[in-house]
């Protein structure tokens, strides 16, 4: 008896452990939802909702405010008005979610330093945001920028 009880305690916590609480779950739906709202859509206005006012997203030489952030967006969408950028993963750590995402779109447009050159492109990256109250408040981001610039022509293809 005393074996069976150990073992049922044992698989409730590994059980346990395999779940989202609640507010992990509701952090990851405001992920989702910014992704799909805003990064993809361009619906610039849902940004007061869904991030904090303080927002800060810490790039590797400069932070930048949420204003700085949605016109980088803006001009992503300026240069690829096709985008699509999909959540294919969300996990969540207490309130943190990260996001492995993929886009897509064909640059038609002129955009965060980017020239148009009609070629479309396709990469992956990696978002981890920091949700409290039910708002983005921080941000930590890397993509594939030396796929994306091949892609484009803008450097030469990667030689084997």
């Amino acid at each position: 008896m005393k074996t069976i009880r150990t073992l049922s305690t044992c698989s409730f916590l590994l059980a346990g452990s395999l779940f989202a609480s609640p507010l992990q779950e509701q952090n990851k739906a405001v992920a989702k939802s910014a992704f799909e709202e805003i990064l993809s859509n361009g619906h610039f206005e849902l940004a007061d909702q869904l991030y904090a006012r303080d927002f800060v997203n810490h790039g590797v030489r400069h932070d930048a405010s949420l204003e700085e952030d949605q016109a980088a967006l803006k001009g992503w969408h300026q240069a690829f008005s096709d985008v699509v950028i999909e959540p294919r993963k969300l996990i969540a750590e207490g309130d943190l979610v990260t996001v492995y995402w993929v886009a897509r779109g064909t640059n038609t447009g002129t955009g965060n330093g980017l020239p148009a050159t009609g070629k479309k492109v396709e990469l992956a990256g990696i978002t981890i945001w920091r949700i409290a109250d039910g708002k983005i408040k921080e941000e930590w981001s890397a993509f594939d920028q030396l796929s994306m610039m091949r892609q484009l022509g803008l450097l030469p293809p990667e030689t084997k």
